[in-house]
C-alpha cells in the first residue's frame, strides 16, 4: 500500500464552533453519496471526552458540511463506567437502528484511568443515541483484570464479531503508571451479550508496547486490520517510541499476521502529523479507499486523511 495525504480534516484548535480542544478517536459512518458523518470526542473545560460528530463531503472530507450543535451522549450517573467520558470507537448498521459501541472512562487512584465498552442506540439515522443500559456491554474480568476499551464490531457471516484493546498489565516508568495492551477478539449472537475468546490478534514485539484502536475490513475475501501501535517510554513527545499506524491480514479474522511495513504511510516532516499517528478510520467512496485519523497530541491537533493509491 501506497498513501497520499491530503492534510487535516478538522482542527479543534481553529475551530469557531462549542468545539475547542481536541478531536480523537474519529470514527466515520457513510450516509450516502454525498455525505460522511464524522463521530468523534471532544474534552469539557474538566478533561472528560464529550462525544458528537461532523459532516462533510466524503469526496473532499476538508469540506465540512455542519458541525453537530451539541453532545450526543451525556456521561454516566456518579459511579457508573463513564461518569467521567465518552468516547466514540465503532458504529453499526442493524435494520432500523444504528449502534454505536463507545468508550467510557472512569479515574482511579493507583493507576490514572479504568476504561470500559458501552453501547449506545439510535433510531434516526445517527443524529441522536441513547445508552443501553447504565452498564457496560464489555469489562475487565477473572481472565482480563485491567481493562478493555477501543472495540471495532463487525456483522460477518451470521455472527457479531468484536476485535478490541485489553489491557494486560500497568508499569510504573519514569515515575507514571503505563498501561500496556493487545487487541483480542469476542463474538456475540446479537452484539450484546459478548464473549471473550481470549485470543491475541495483534500483540507485542521488541517495539510493541502497546496496540490501540483495530479497525478491521474484508477484501478479496481477506481481513484486514488497521491500528495503532507505539512503545511504553516517552511515547508522548519522541516520534521513534510514538504511536504509528500498522497493518494485518487475516484468513479467518483470528490468527493474524502482522505485515507493519506494508501500511505505507508516514510521518509528516514538520506541522500536524510529525510526532504521531493513530486511532484511524476507514471507508470507501467512489472506489478509493480513504484513511482517517489523528496526529499529534492524541487528538489534539484533530484529525486528517489519506487516500490509498490505486
Amino acid at each position: 500500500m501506497e498513501w497520499t495525504k491530503k492534510g487535516r480534516i478538522f482542527n479543534p484548535q481553529d475551530s469557531d464552533s462549542w468545539i475547542s480542544n481536541y478531536a480523537a478517536l474519529p470514527v466515520c459512518d457513510l450516509i450516502d453519496d454525498s455525505t460522511l458523518r464524522i463521530y468523534f470526542s471532544d474534552r469539557d473545560g474538566q478533561g472528560r471526552s464529550i462525544p458528537t460528530f461532523i459532516e462533510v463531503d466524503p469526496a473532499k472530507p476538508e469540506n465540512i458540511r455542519s458541525i453537530h450543535n451539541k453532545r450526543i451522549l451525556d456521561l454516566g450517573a456518579l459511579g457508573t463506567f463513564d461518569d467521567s467520558g465518552i468516547m466514540p470507537s465503532s458504529i453499526v448498521d442493524d435494520g432500523n437502528r444504528k449502534l454505536l459501541y463507545y468508550i467510557g472512562w472512569n479515574p482511579q487512584v493507583t493507576v490514572s484511568y479504568r476504561l470500559s465498552i458501552g453501547l449506545a442506540v439510535s433510531y434516526d439515522g445517527g443524529i441522536t443515541f441513547e445508552k443501553l443500559s447504565e452498564g457496560p456491554v464489555a469489562d475487565r474480568a477473572n481472565s482480563e483484570p485491567y481493562f478493555n476499551t477501543a472495540p471495532f464490531v463487525m456483522k460477518d457471516e451470521g455472527q457479531w464479531k468484536m476485535w478490541y484493546v485489553s489491557c494486560t498489565g500497568w508499569e510504573v516508568i519514569n515515575e507514571w503508571p503505563e498501561p500496556y495492551y493487545d487487541v483480542k477478539y469476542a463474538v456475540s449472537d446479537d452484539g450484546i451479550t459478548w464473549k471473550k475468546t481470549g485470543v491475541t490478534c495483534i500483540g507485542y514485539d521488541d517495539f510493541t508496547d502497546a496496540v490501540g484502536k483495530p479497525v478491521v475490513f474484508k477484501e478479496d475475501g481477506i481481513y484486514k486490520m488497521f491500528y495503532s501501535y507505539r512503545n511504553a517510554v516517552n511515547y508522548r513527545e519522541d516520534p521513534a517510541k510514538s504511536y504509528r499506524l500498522g497493518y494485518a491480514e487475516s484468513e479467518d479474522g483470528v490468527c493474524w499476521a502482522r505485515k507493519d511495513e506494508q501500511m505505507g504511510i508516514s510521518f509528516s516532516d514538520t506541522g500536524w502529523d510529525s510526532i504521531m499517528q493513530e486511532y484511524c478510520s476507514t471507508y470507501v467512496f467512489d472506489g478509493k479507499r480513504y484513511l482517517v485519523y489523528n496526529g499529534n497530541g492524541f487528538g489534539e491537533t484533530g484529525f486528517g486523511y489519506a487516500i490509498l493509491n490505486q
